[in-house]
């Protein structure tokens, strides 16, 4: 990977903790990650926090939407958001100098968001079109159905996107108290990321967000319950069948997770010569796409195996998944094997930290979560202590046995 930039911490008095990586660039990025998601959600608001990451640009008892949007794209830059289940990410970029204006804006969002009546009904329309857009769309779809059997009887279970009825029922009083209790200094980390000092930086969040003080709640999670292996098929009437082939594996916190997330590569990770896209894609024709992806939690997490094909294609698909998976979960890879899969792990990463945007956000998520983020030569150095048995132990939670499969066709 690249040279480690230098990485620097600063603890406002309000709780607020913050991150500074140096880049020396023209452009700058800085953010704020909040421990908030679509897991945090009761039944009654699926959908809220994705929800509220729409509406918090709706206005505030400074600025109308417009002025929102204006603040960074006037001089150059822009101003977006996202949700997962277990973080909410507000991020900006823009052309170096103008931090102040990006720091105090974000200050605002958290501090003095309305949610205008008429704005929320606005964006309402727009997000059901998003969830009907989401609907329609087989391959994504699927993988919300997979997490609702996965993980069902927990908030992890659920669509980010929320239904028509629970996105029907949201009010400005119900997008505010969300806000205030999750959008505290306590359970945010600001990150920044370019050429400005730390204590230039320390010295301006400490001016615009020092304000905020909302008290910090204990947010506490249930582990979900395993739920029983299932192998469902759903009638979707569509041309291409698609497959999710997965199971539970641990969090975020285990200490085997660079070994999950290498086999994940090996797998049916971006590149041409994954285990599984040269065994269906490239030897037989049988797939349009095959992919393989791990989500880790604060206390649990999936691998799970996608691919879209023919009908009469799915059930030699699932046998030459469940062959490769056997194979790795029942002998060591050789030690060649693993060290070009090692290194071209580590290529990718390489050419992956070169996206500064995503650098700058993972480096907020990692502080967010574990209190500080990884530096490059200790992440190499781990997968680099990878062992052929460490994927054959991680490789044993995707055996037959223990693999959910849900067919859409």
């Amino acid at each position: 990977m690249t040279p480690d930039n230098i990485l620097s911490y600063h603890v406002l008095v309000n709780g607020l903790r913050v991150v500074h990586r140096r880049a020396d660039s023209p452009v700058e990025y800085c953010g704020l990650a909040v421990k908030a998601g679509s897991r945090n959600e009761s039944p009654e608001q699926y959908g809220l926090a994705h929800f509220v990451e729409h509406t918090i640009f709706k206005g505030t008892d400074r600025r109308r939407s417009w002025h929102i949007i204006n603040r960074m794209e006037s001089v150059g830059g822009d101003l977006n958001a996202y949700t997962s289940e277990e973080v909410t990410v507000l991020h900006s970029s823009f052309p170096a100098g103008h931090l102040p204006r990006a720091v105090e804006l974000m200050a605002d969002l958290i501090g003095n968001s309305r949610f205008p009546s008429a704005q929320i009904e606005r964006e309402r329309e727009v997000i059901l079109d998003e969830v009907d857009s989401y609907l329609d769309s087989p391959s994504e779809a699927i993988f919300d159905d997979f997490n609702d059997l996965l993980f069902q009887g927990s908030p992890l279970g659920h669509n980010i996107l929320g239904t028509a009825d629970t996105i029907a029922s949201f009010t400005p009083e119900i997008c505010r108290g969300f806000l205030s209790r999750y959008y505290t200094p306590g359970n945010m980390v600001f990150f920044y990321m370019g050429p400005s000092s730390p204590d230039k930086v320390f010295r301006c969040v400490e001016r615009y967000m020092s304000v905020l003080n909302h008290a910090t709640v204990d947010i506490r999670h249930e582990v979900p319950p395993t739920a029983s292996p299932f192998d469902i098929f759903r009638n979707h009437d569509t041309h291409q069948s698609h497959t999710i082939i997965g199971a539970r594996i641990p969090g975020m916190y285990d200490d085997g997770k660079r070994a999950f997330a290498l086999l994940n590569n090996i797998l049916g990770g971006p590149c041409m010569n994954s285990l599984l896209n040269v065994a269906l894609r490239e030897r037989r024709g049988y797939v349009y796409s095959v992919d393989s992806y791990t989500s880790l939690f604060t206390d649990c997490g999936e691998l799970t195996i996608y691919f879209g094909c023919d009908p009469e294609h799915v059930a030699p698909c699932r046998r030459i998944v469940f062959d490769t998976l056997s194979r790795l979960a029942e002998s060591p890879m050789k030690p060649r094997a693993l060290e070009a899969a090692k290194k071209q792990y580590i290529g990718q990463m390489t050419v992956g930290s070169d996206n500064s945007e995503q650098l700058a956000i993972s480096t907020g998520r990692s502080t967010l979560f574990n209190g500080y983020a990884p530096q490059a030569k200790d992440i190499i150095e781990r997968i680099n202590s990878i062992t052929p048995d460490d994927i054959r132990k991680a490789a044993e939670y995707l055996t037959p046995d223990k693999c959910s499969i849900l067919t859409f066709g």
